[in-house]
C-alpha cells in the first residue's frame, strides 16, 4: 500500500517484506529507508541497529508502538524520524521530503569544514571527525551537531535545534526527541570523558557548542580561527 502511494509521488520504491531480505538488499545504497518495526524475523530496531553499523542512511521508522519508550530507543539507536500508525500517507510523503531536504541541503550549503577545536565537519562529505576519528553519526545528530557548530559560542534554542534535525517546530515529544539527540552526541564526541565539556545545557532555553578553554587540545589561535 505504502508503495502504491509513494510512486506517484515520483519515488522509485524497492520492498523487502522481511528482515533478511531487507539487510540483504544493500539498504545503505539507498536516499532513504523506511522501516516497519513489527517484521518478520529481527525486529525493526535490530534490523536498524545492524544497519547503524554499516551505514548512516536515513531511516523512517513506522510503528504501532507509539509510547515515548519506544520513540526514545528508535532514536537511540539511530533512526531519523518515527512516525506512529496509523498515519496520513500525506504526512509520511511531507517527513520523506523533510529528511531528504535535511540531507541534501546541509550537504549543499557550504562543501569546506567547519571546525571547532578538535572536531572537524565536512557538509558536504557529511562526515564528522573528533581527534580525527571518524564518527558514526546518523542524519538528525550530524544535522544537530552542525547547527551547533555554526552558532558555536552562543546559544541554540530547541526550537531551532528541532527544526535543525527533524526538519519541524517542537512539541513536548520533539522536547525530549531534541535532549536524546544532544545525549548521543555528547556521548560520541567524548565516550570516556566528561560529557558535557562541549555541548552545554542551557537550562530553559537550549543547549550551547563551548570554544576550547585556553589550554584545550586542539585549541585555535582564536574564535574566528576555530570556526571557519
Amino acid at each position: 500500500m505504502i508503495r502504491e502511494y509513494l510512486e506517484p509521488e515520483g519515488f522509485a520504491i524497492d520492498v523487502a517484506h522481511d528482515s533478511e531480505t531487507c539487510l540483504a538488499s544493500d539498504p545503505e545504497h539507498k536516499e532513504l529507508v523506511i522501516l516497519d518495526v513489527m517484521l518478520p524475523g529481527l525486529s525493526g530496531f535490530e534490523v536498524l541497529k545492524r544497519l547503524r553499523q554499516r551505514s548512516a542512511v536515513p531511516v523512517i521508522l513506522l510503528t504501532a508502538r507509539d509510547s515515548d519508550m519506544d520513540r526514545v530507543v528508535g532514536l537511540e539507536i539511530g533512526a531519523d524520524d518515527y512516525i506512529p500508525k496509523p498515519f496520513n500517507p500525506r504526512e509520511l510523503v511531507a517527513r520523506i521530503r523533510a529528511v531528504l531536504r535535511r540531507t541534501s541541503s546541509s550537504a549543499a550549503r557550504n562543501g569546506g569544514d567547519l571546525t571547532v577545536g578538535d572536531v572537524q565537519l565536512n557538509p558536504a562529505a557529511r562526515t564528522v571527525r573528533c581527534r580525527g576519528c571518524l564518527l558514526d553519526m546518523t542524519t538528525a545528530e550530524f544535522n544537530l551537531l552542525e547547527h551547533l557548530l555554526r552558532k558555536a559560542g552562543n546559544t541554540a534554542t530547541r526550537d531551532e535545534l528541532s527544526a535543525a534535525a527533524f526538519g519541524r517546530q517542537r512539541t513536548p515529544k520533539i522536547d525530549r526527541n531534541v535532549d536524546t539527540l544532544v545525549s548521543k552526541v555528547r556521548r560520541k564526541l567524548d565516550p570516556q570523558g566528561d560529557i558535557e565539556r562541549r555541548i552545554k545545557t542551557v537550562r530553559n532555553v537550549g543547549y550551547l557548542y563551548a570554544f576550547p578553554a585556553d589550554g584545550d587540545e586542539g585549541e585555535n589561535a582564536s574564535a574566528a580561527d576555530a570556526l571557519r
